[in-house]
């Protein structure tokens, strides 16, 4: 769960926020999870998950002729949703250095819904306690442990592909899907702010 670097196609989020205030806001879309969303996201930014933006991408582009900012926690999705609306063929895209973590350390505007606990600390906390129990259960049931080896390579593997089997298959919970945006109310949305 790392930031993504600075390239051409990034945009700071003090530069974002500069454009806020004089008014010339790129169109946001946050493609976190609805929960994520909720919990914290830019105002005016509109929530399209990972999985439907690459899902309805053709029907997006339609309502996303100029510039479009791409949002998330801390700019890996946002990166892979660049490289399918690059594919689709929107050129103006720019991934918010940093993600919503960096948006916020800057002091820059947030609108906050309820407290949610991210993905990362998500992560933290389902490996660590299977790691803990079956260290505790090793003492008992030899090669238990080897569970918690398991985890730790896959935390590794994670870490090396910048990708987590574990937060995709967190996402899939309740807590972190909360509705899932209907993407003709999207691009109502889109439509009616061009």
């Amino acid at each position: 769960m790392s930031t993504t670097p600075a390239s051409a196609s990034s945009l700071s989020p003090a530069a974002l926020h500069r454009l806020v205030l004089e008014g010339r806001t790129p169109r946001l879309l946050d493609v976190r999870m609805p929960g994520e969303f909720r919990a914290a996201h830019i105002p005016g930014s509109y929530n399209v998950p990972l999985d439907t933006l690459r899902e309805h991408r053709a029907e997006l582009l339609a309502h996303l002729d100029e510039d479009v900012v791409l949002v998330c926690r801390s700019g890996a999705r946002a990166a892979q949703a660049e490289k399918a609306l690059s594919e689709a063929g929107l050129p103006n895209l720019r991934v918010l250095e940093g993600g919503i973590v960096a948006w916020e350390t800057a002091d820059a505007p947030v609108n906050r819904g309820p407290e949610r606990w991210d993905m990362e600390r998500q992560v933290r906390l389902v490996a660590g306690s299977i790691v803990l129990a079956t260290g505790l259960v090793g003492v008992f049931v030899p090669g238990a442990h080897l569970v918690g080896t398991a985890i730790g390579a896959g935390l590794t593997y994670a870490a090396v592909s910048n990708s987590c089997a574990m937060g995709v298959l967190l996402s899939k919970l309740p807590y972190n899907r909360g509705p899932r945006p209907d993407i003709n109310t999207v691009i109502a949305e889109l439509r009616s702010t061009s």
